[in-house]
């Protein structure tokens, strides 16, 4: 995609975000650039992700959405919250940029996470009920997102 196009593709996202308010603008214009700039930086550095896997992710991103922003909503609606916030630790396996990035991105899609820190391979996720083994949901997601850069995994060596 060129410079132009993402641009382009970064407005329409800033608008749907913002609306047409023009004082919007003073962070969004930054903003705009920065994305277009970043993502052809990233797309230098890393295969570009395939159209059909992105299209097979766009139900499970969907669903995940959904179902993060209903347990959190639950959770804190409740007269007694159900929360027991902790960390847990998880060691990635991809190696592309750009696949590694959207896993991040991702990962608070998932009922009660958040990505809290990266160190090299290994994440912390900020959980807010840290007694649930939240390592299952990471691989598949995971492995989704390989698909999606056709990126083979090693094998499981969670931390």
């Amino acid at each position: 995609m060129d410079f132009a196009t993402r641009l382009l593709v970064f407005f329409g996202c800033w608008t749907i975000l913002a609306g047409w308010d023009p004082s919007s603008w003073v962070i969004g214009l930054p903003a705009v650039l920065f994305a277009s700039w970043v993502y052809g930086r990233l797309a230098q550095d890393s295969a570009r992700p395939g159209i059909r896997p992105m299209l097979a992710f766009l139900p499970f991103f969907l669903r995940e959405s959904f179902r993060g922003g209903a347990d959190v909503a639950r959770r804190i609606l409740r007269p007694r919250m159900r929360i027991a916030p902790g960390f847990q630790t998880y060691r990635m396996r991809l190696s592309q940029p750009a696949a590694r990035v959207l896993f991040l991105d991702c990962v608070s899609l998932l009922p009660g996470s958040l990505s809290a820190d990266r160190h090299q391979d290994v994440i912390q996720v900020h959980l807010l009920d840290a007694s649930l083994d939240v390592t299952p949901e990471l691989a598949d997601l995971e492995r989704r997102v390989a698909a999606i850069f056709d990126e083979r995994l090693e094998p499981d060596a969670h931390v």
